[in-house]
């Protein structure tokens, strides 16, 4: 089973892409954690991929999805995947689709966690990080013990500046503008479930499992 997992900032989507890739048995591939690797690892795409993003350019697809690929070709990935963070855009579906099905491979499911605009907004801009081990706050809903300070390593909180609300507002025009063509995308053929992530973490994640399950026959 292959499963794309979409949300917009503030969602919760690493959360669950965690959680369910641990309970259903795949492996959690995370674009961002995998260009890191990449990187530290001196690889040929890490290299490539860091001299784009050292100019401040985004990635070519095609690299991307080549990392993708040579990620899902290791052992751990034999059960499935969960993927989290790729693709983003339409473009990016569609590569991944066509370098999929090269290697006899495909997209069985996608879950995309649906939350409001106004309900994004407020966890984002009530978001709180520590500087030392990143642990996410929200001063709110889930403030730390201590104010200003971390619950697990006692390291400073603070808000990243695009988690401001003028800022927010405008990585969620940028996520949607983006990502809608990518939602109509999978909706036509058919692999879309929409999930109501205004819920408990909990809540969310038994639905998510829920569908996977259901998918698999379990």
């Amino acid at each position: 089973m292959n499963v794309i997992l979409l949300g917009a900032p503030g969602a919760g989507k690493g959360t669950q892409a965690v959680l369910i890739a641990k309970r259903i048995g795949l492996a959690h591939i995370a674009s961002g954690d995998l260009f890191r690797q990449e990187q530290a690892s001196g690889s040929e795409l890490g290299n490539i991929a860091k001299s784009y993003m050292e100019k401040g350019q985004l990635v070519p697809d095609d690299v991307t999805v080549k990392m993708i690929l040579g990620r899902i070709a290791a052992p751990d990935c034999a059960k499935g995947i969960m993927l989290d963070g790729f693709p983003r855009t339409l473009e990016q579906a569609k590569a991944l689709d066509e370098a999929m099905s090269k290697e006899g491979k495909g997209i069985d499911l996608v879950l995309y966690i649906k939350v409001s605009n106004e309900e994004l907004i407020k966890r984002l801009s009530r978001r709180w990080i520590c500087r030392d081990c990143q642990a996410p706050y929200n001063i709110v809903e889930v403030p730390p013990k201590v104010s200003g300070k971390c619950d697990k390593c006692n390291g400073e909180l603070y808000q990243r500046a695009d988690d401001t609300e003028e800022t927010v507002r405008k990585r969620l025009d940028v996520y949607f503008s983006q990502t809608m063509p990518l939602i109509e995308y999978y909706s036509q053929t058919g692999k879309l479930t929409e999930v109501d992530g205004e819920r408990s973490i909990g809540e969310v994640s038994e639905d998510l499992i829920a569908v996977i399950e259901s998918r698999i026959g379990r």
